[in-house]
């Protein structure tokens, strides 16, 4: 059962930059993101997941990003997890405001259903998902293919939420537009 989130968006350059190791990807023929059609696709950090998000703990998620300012990041690394099919990701370098803003929305979630540990503070590995479902023979081809990740800073310009059940998404917390 897929689960709902809270996913941090990446600013326009760190976006493009994934979408592009992510097109390096397919066009070498292996699993990439890009390969997901879904509307909601796009490269985002997983803050916070539920199995469902009760009127009362979206109205805490809603209070802690309504005055969020843009979070900075460091995208470093590629980052291989899983033990028999593979995810690749970006490993977000933790900042100070990266874990204070996780550390939040794992508090606004609690009494909420099926959170998972991997979300919990303390047990929460920040990543950008570049590929899902690679065998070990794939994960030597798309470390070969993307070659050594430089790092970027990058910010989270805004936070949405993701609702599986209904396959939508929509904005929660973002930076204020001039004059609001």
């Amino acid at each position: 059962m897929p689960l709902h989130a809270v996913e941090g968006l990446l600013d326009a350059t760190s976006d493009t930059e994934v979408r592009r190791e992510w097109a390096a990807l397919a066009a070498a023929g292996l699993p990439s993101q890009s390969q997901h059609q879904g509307a909601t696709n796009a490269p985002h950090l997983t803050l916070a997941l539920a199995g469902v998000v009760p009127d009362y703990v979206e109205a805490r998620i809603a209070r802690v990003l309504e005055t969020m300012r843009p979070v900075p990041i460091r995208l470093g690394s590629l980052l291989v997890m899983g033990s028999r099919r593979y995810v690749l990701a970006r490993l977000v370098v933790p900042t100070p405001e990266l874990l204070d803003l996780q550390r939040s929305l794992a508090a606004a979630t609690v009494g909420a259903p099926d959170v998972p540990d991997q979300v919990r503070p303390g047990r929460w590995t920040p990543h950008v998902t570049i590929a899902r479902g690679l065998g070990s023979r794939q994960v030597g081809e798309s470390l070969a293919v993307l070659g050594r990740a430089r790092p970027l800073d990058g910010t989270i310009e805004s936070v949405r939420r993701w609702d599986p059940d209904a396959g939508r998404t929509w904005q929660v917390g973002g930076i204020p537009t001039m004059g609001a």
